[in-house]
């Protein structure tokens, strides 16, 4: 017995022991308060001293990460987009026995997802929702139906502007800023997947500046992981304020289904490309008068190759070997970054780029041109507008201009920078976007291609290649 009171004794010191160790060491009151998001924190209980920093908390975000406020305002902006379109499909017995006037006509019809930009009915989608569109129907979130008017396209960016004329004020959402978007933040994509309406899928920026094809291309994506399907294109991607961040656009997927990765425009591309519509009618290309090198894949900017002579990057200051790494206050890694701030600008604007110059940084204030110099990449050069000089020189009405040429089988036959390409196949070409496209679609079928020359002493070459 008396062994047990000892025991007992010992048991009762140790529990004081650890009570007022308790009490010495973890004194804090725990005060949990309802707060706004502006002001929430995480209050510091000192319980487990591996989590004792304070963590960073966005003022954007609620912490229960409640989308239905997001959701509510985003429903009934997006639309449905109906695309029908005539088609002729031709027997060919037809052509074989000598029948070619015949023909069955039959309607095919594409569906997609649009974002009501104002009240007054104009309406963004993807170029490729309603390419080769007869008629373009618009459902509303409330099932009324209008036929829209197409009022323009851009095609390397995959966007399109349309106007219905509704009887009342239309609800829509309003860009936001989409170079504030932050790799991590909560998105939502809202559409219309498989006909299904008014569907919203939530996930998170997974990158920015995303190139589909390497380091190349136009491309300059927002990657998110938000479920999209075939029907999401034009739709919605939007903040957890309900604010347009992008157009839905792209899926890459083996099986033509979600499977983890979606890709949107970014807002200010669309944004940028909307306003050109409206007050030009066309796009506004904005470009710094520079070509890219890109044989150097371990640096983290974009390395200027050439700096043209006649541009805004001269005239300011850039050089030769410069390598790009910011835009105003934006960070620049790769050719996509930089191609998603320039598309987002307008010719005209001052821009300040940021350079590595041999390990110094140097900043340049750089008046944009507008873009008259586009490239074949399945040919290797670039080709230039004519100067109204240059016309008037050589009396000709149109052509493009060879500005590099990286061709070996051009350089072979003599073809050379500064020559003049007047007709390609036998028909005229009027400019450089022109000639380009003719190109591109006469090299994607591997047809053979002629082009017709005007060389640097004002004489006139042909040249044929297979």
């Amino acid at each position: 017995m008396k062994k047990f009171f000892s025991l007992l004794a010992v048991a009762m010191l140790g529990g004081v022991l650890t009570l007022g160790g308790y009490k010495l060491l973890f004194n804090d009151t725990v005060i949990i308060k309802e707060q706004s998001p502006e002001k929430l924190e995480k209050i510091n209980t000192n319980f487990n001293p591996a989590f004792n920093s304070k963590p960073k908390v966005s003022g954007t975000y609620d912490a229960s990460i409640d989308f239905t406020d997001a959701a509510e305002k985003t429903l009934n902006a997006v639309v449905h987009v109906k695309n029908t379109a005539i088609r002729t499909q031709v027997n060919p017995l037809d052509f074989f026995f000598g029948n070619r006037g015949g023909g069955r006509q039959y309607e095919q019809v594409g569906t997609g997802s649009g974002v009501i930009i104002s009240s007054d009915g104009y309406i963004v989608t993807n170029n490729h929702v309603i390419a080769n569109a007869n008629e373009i129907q618009i459902t509303l979130n409330n099932r009324k139906k209008y036929k829209a008017e197409l009022v323009g396209t851009d095609k390397d960016n995959d966007i399109a502007l349309l106007k219905i004329d509704a009887d009342m004020d239309l609800p829509y959402l309003a860009f936001a800023d989409s170079d504030t978007v932050q790799i991590g933040e909560w998105v939502l994509a809202v559409g219309n997947p498989y006909n299904l309406t008014s569907t919203v899928t939530a996930g998170i920026v997974s990158a920015k500046g995303r190139d589909l094809e390497g380091n190349s291309s136009i491309d300059s994506f927002i990657q998110t992981d938000a479920a999209v399907n075939p029907g999401n294109s034009g739709g919605a991607l939007v903040n957890t304020r309900g604010e347009l961040v992008g157009i839905n656009t792209a899926i890459t997927s083996r099986t033509g289904s979600f499977v983890g990765y979606s890709f949107a425009v970014p807002s200010n591309i669309a944004k940028k490309i909307v306003d050109d519509l409206l007050e030009y009618g066309t796009v506004q290309e904005a470009v710094l008068g520079i070509s890219i090198d890109n044989s150097e894949n371990n640096i983290s900017g974009v390395k200027i190759a050439k700096v043209f002579y006649d541009g805004g990057a001269r005239k300011a200051g850039l050089k030769d070997g410069d390598v790009i790494v910011k835009v105003n206050n934006v960070k620049i890694s790769k050719f996509s970054d930089l191609r998603g701030q320039l598309t987002a600008k307008r010719p005209g604007e001052f821009v300040n780029i940021t350079v590595d110059r041999g390990g110094d940084l140097v900043t340049k204030s750089v008046k944009l041109n507008k873009r008259d110099t586009y490239t074949s990449r399945a040919l290797g050069v670039s080709l230039k507008d004519l100067t109204k000089a240059e016309k008037k020189r050589f009396d000709i009405s149109g052509g493009a201009k060879i500005q590099t040429n990286n061709n070996k089988s051009l350089e072979y036959y003599g073809v050379r920078e500064g020559y003049i390409i007047t007709k390609i196949n036998k028909q005229p070409i009027n400019n450089a976007a022109e000639a380009v496209r003719v190109l591109e679609s006469s090299l994607r079928r591997n047809n053979p291609f002629y082009i017709e020359v005007i060389n640097l002493d004002g004489q006139v070459e042909r040249y044929g290649f297979r």
